[in-house]
């Protein structure tokens, strides 16, 4: 097994982490070792780069004993160094792999932002007990608050401490935790959402107003009408417009958010141009 060193800027410096396979799966450790990035070449000093040299010699080191360890069968990550790994920056790694997705990379980041809130420096997974998990949730329930001082929302509160709780249960299928402290702790409710709507003649006079963008205007009350989200509209084709005698009109496509098949009918019971 190939143990490699990496390295990923954090800040304004360099951290170094190893990368290996275990059982067809990457795994990470991270060293807490931090190089000085030269923002413009040649313009460090002698001394931060013979700092920089140490600190690559010690993790190249450290590269070369896990590997031997793991040759021999001798090092067990589960129980020692893998326990050590932080486990914000192992949350960060793990939003990074959801960038393809906004709005979920944006719900991941938010709630590294509060974590970081609740605990300014980073804490190893050796660390990380029910009091911790606690903590988090009455800071959730209690403390967090937007940047304009104003308390999140119940079902904010909600989505946050589930990427919390799922971050943790992801560290147990990596190998780092053999149990998940989450699990003992209870979930924060989830409150239920007010859901705004347009009345039948609230849609027929925005279909008379006026608008810069037409197409714009369109697709919203093509979703008002279908009840379709923008991102499903906005990839929809004319293929999966379809009728059949049973359905009459339909639309049958793949939804963007759940990746699954859907049929919904066309709702134009009303004229409303």
């Amino acid at each position: 097994m190939k143990v490699t060193l990496r390295q990923r800027l954090k800040g304004d410096k360099i951290s170094l982490y190893l990368e290996y396979y275990s059982n067809g799966k990457r795994q990470y450790e991270y060293l807490n070792l931090y190089l000085t990035p030269d923002p413009e070449k040649g313009k460090l000093t002698n001394a931060v780069k013979e700092e920089n040299k140490k600190i690559l010699a010690l993790a190249e080191t450290i590269r070369s004993k896990r590997h031997l360890e793991i040759q021999n069968s001798t090092y067990d990550f589960h129980d020692k160094e893998k326990l050590k790994t932080y486990f914000i920056m192992y949350m960060e790694a793990l939003a990074e792999k959801r960038k393809d997705s906004k709005g979920n990379y944006g719900n991941w980041d938010s709630t590294i932002k509060h974590l970081k809130k609740y605990c300014p420096r980073d804490i190893q997974f050796n660390q990380i007990n029910k009091a911790f998990v606690d903590g988090f949730r009455d800071y959730l329930l209690k403390e967090a608050s937007t940047k304009t001082k104003k308390a999140i929302s119940t079902n904010t509160k909600y989505s946050y401490f589930n990427k919390f709780r799922a971050a943790l249960k992801q560290a147990v299928r990596d190998g780092i935790l053999k149990t998940n402290p989450a699990e003992m702790v209870e979930g924060l409710p989830q409150g239920e959402p007010v859901r705004e709507f347009l009345t039948l003649d609230e849609l027929k006079t925005l279909a008379k107003t006026e608008c810069k963008n037409e197409l714009m205007k369109r697709a919203f009350i093509f979703a008002c009408l279908t009840g379709l989200r923008f991102s499903d509209i906005q990839k929809l084709k004319w293929s999966e417009m379809q009728q059949s005698t049973e359905l009459g009109h339909y639309i049958r496509f793949v939804q963007q958010k759940q990746k699954d098949l859907k049929h919904c009918p066309y709702l134009m019971k009303h004229t409303i141009y």
